[in-house]
């Protein structure tokens, strides 16, 4: 929810006080909700999906009118695959009026399954709602992201093994899952643990502190395109046998529903595929 646990606690005593009923039941290893807590969080989510489908409503009535085609995307996907397809897809679509919303996996789901997305491309969940159709597109490559005046700078690749003593720097995994495992599980089926020295949630953040020389992190290939100074990417050398599906980007679109815009955007996708996998 992008809020600090105190302040999320501060607002829930807020709405308590407000309404003048104990919502949580709070011990120092649980929380709960009371039967008042019950009750309200059980309307507070029918308002929410009525003012979801009101705005659903709003928006199906406006394609009507100008075709709209509202489309989310993991940082991955808006920085690497997007400035390659849009192209594309403008040329062939140019009365289609386009809204790219970047977010991260947990929080485009959400806005899929309620319309305000009409699709996403994402991290695949291990496991899918099974309202949503996931079509799987391709496993982006994964390098290493290095000080400039490290070693292990100029090494054409770098393996697990050269890292095995190295500060790391590793996404946070609740918000960041399929990043932080795929640097947890390379460390563990080589035979080693990870050093983790810090926890970053963006890519720009966790890149600019490998700059400052704090560590290095495992980043898919996109990253390299940050303008951040005094670091270097390596290509990593992945163990014989490791699946790198941790890095896979997936299109999602709610099941069972038509819309002619996003048909055409996976249609573009579809044609552009292979030659976009080529440079993830």
């Amino acid at each position: 929810m992008d809020m600090l646990p105190a302040s999320f606690g501060r607002q829930i005593r807020l709405l308590e006080e407000q309404l003048g009923k104990r919502l949580l039941v709070r011990t120092t290893r649980h929380v709960s909700l009371t039967e008042a807590g019950r009750a309200f969080a059980e309307a507070a989510r029918d308002i929410v999906a009525r003012a979801d489908r009101l705005e659903a409503d709003f928006r199906d009535a406006r394609h009507d009118e100008v075709p709209t085609l509202r489309i989310g995307a993991i940082d991955s996907a808006a920085a690497g695959l997007m400035p390659q397809l849009l192209p594309h897809f403008r040329e062939a679509h140019p009365e289609i009026d386009v809204e790219l919303m970047e977010q991260k996996s947990i929080r485009l789901l959400p806005r899929v399954l309620s319309g305000r997305l009409d699709a996403a491309i994402v991290r695949p969940p291990e496991a899918a709602d099974p309202r949503l159709t996931f079509r799987s597109l391709f496993c982006e490559t994964a390098v290493v992201a290095v000080p400039d005046a490290h070693p292990l700078a100029s090494r054409p690749m770098i393996s697990v093994d050269d890292m095995a003593e190295e500060p790391l720097i590793v996404p946070d995994r609740r918000s960041r899952p399929h990043s932080h495992d795929l640097t947890m599980k390379l460390f563990l089926e080589s035979g080693h643990a990870a050093r983790v020295v810090q926890i970053a949630e963006e890519k720009q953040t966790i890149v600019s502190l490998v700059g400052t020389g704090i560590g290095l992190a495992i980043v898919p290939k996109w990253a390299s395109r940050l303008a951040v100074g005094g670091v270097t990417f390596v290509p990593l050398s992945l163990p014989p046998g490791f699946v790198r599906d941790k890095l896979a980007l997936s299109a999602v679109w709610l099941r069972d529903t038509r819309h002619p815009a996003r048909d055409a955007f996976l249609e573009v996708l579809a044609t552009r595929l292979d030659a976009l996998a080529r440079t993830a």
